[in-house]
């Protein structure tokens, strides 16, 4: 499998578990299942992992010849919080136009 969507896919993994973990955490803000928490996380994960890769210059050991632990890290972190924080922003903008 190709560097960049390997990239791409653990951050959506990372993503996924990120936002059903913070729709459980808080009910305020999940979207009402878990699979649509996920889906939400793998979105937001995917998204902002990608961002976080271009605004870092890429995985940290990938000019060594491998994916290496800090591209590997940087991208299970960035997916995570990415993920998380994409559900919680469509959550507040759920939630204010419920009332």
């Amino acid at each position: 499998m190709d560097g960049a969507l390997m990239d791409i896919v653990i951050q959506a993994v990372a993503g996924a578990a990120g936002g059903a973990g913070l729709g459980s955490a808080m009910k305020d803000l999940s979207l009402g299942s878990k699979a649509g928490d996920a889906i939400t996380g793998a979105i937001g994960g995917g998204v902002v992992g990608q961002i976080l890769a271009a605004v870092l210059g890429g995985a940290a050991g990938d000019a060594v010849g491998g994916a290496g632990l800090g591209g590997l890290v940087q991208d299970v972190v960035g997916g995570g919080v990415g993920g998380a924080v994409v559900l919680a922003i469509i959550g507040v903008i759920r939630n204010a136009m419920k009332k």
